[in-house]
């Protein structure tokens, strides 16, 4: 069993990494930089997590599940409201936090170069990728079901609006004056979706009619 010394020693570690992601980024993080901002020592870092490259690798996906998770769970709210109304909460949420949060979205797009190089990493975010996408296909099928379409492919759905979020962290570094609001995101989706019904009764009257 861990002493209470070596688990204080684990999360001061792991708080030091989430500041000095934000504070130097993903590539320009030391092992002597981790130690300084932790108050602790080389060794640590070793024993509680095998090598600095793990630590931060932890390090990115905990500080993605605090910003993240919370805004998800925004969709699940109680009280009526539809699928798209409750994206429509979570995307608010990512537009609205997206500035406060450059530090970190800047650590993750240097982290995600390196995907194809280590496997401590791949690994890392794919548990983190696979959390998220649990947590969005259960909220999604929740939120269908409630408006009596539960035949609806939450988990596909799930993969689609994590490459949105995603889709928006690299086109709001790119131009972040750019970036659509997630009020404007909905609108669109609904706009689409009308259309889209409009046109597919549209054929299938065109289907029934007789030649």
């Amino acid at each position: 069993m861990p002493s209470q010394r070596d688990s204080g020693h684990r999360e001061r570690l792991l708080e030091a990494a989430i500041e000095c992601l934000q504070r130097k980024g993903y590539a320009r993080t030391t092992a002597r930089d981790l130690v300084e901002a932790s108050g602790t020592n080389l060794s640590s870092i070793g024993y509680h997590f095998e090598s600095k490259e793990h630590l931060l690798n932890v390090a990115l996906t905990e500080a993605f599940q605090r910003w993240l998770k919370p805004l998800v769970a925004l969709a699940a709210e109680p009280g009526p409201a539809t699928p798209l109304e409750r994206l429509g909460r979570t995307l608010a949420g990512l537009t609205d936090s997206l500035e406060e949060n450059r530090p970190l979205i800047s650590a993750c797009l240097e982290a995600w170069a390196q995907l194809a190089r280590s496997e401590d990493l791949r690994v890392e975010m794919l548990r983190n990728y696979e959390d998220f996408r649990v947590a969005i296909a259960a909220t999604a099928r929740d939120a269908f079901e409630e408006i009596g379409a539960p035949a609806v492919d939450a988990d596909s759905l799930a993969v689609l609006i994590i490459a949105l979020f995603d889709g928006l962290l690299v086109q709001w570094q790119l131009d972040p004056g750019g970036s659509p609001k997630g009020a404007r995101l909905i609108e669109a989706a609904q706009g689409a979706a009308v259309a889209l019904a409009r046109n597919g009764a549209r054929l299938a009257g065109d289907v029934r009619r007789p030649r």
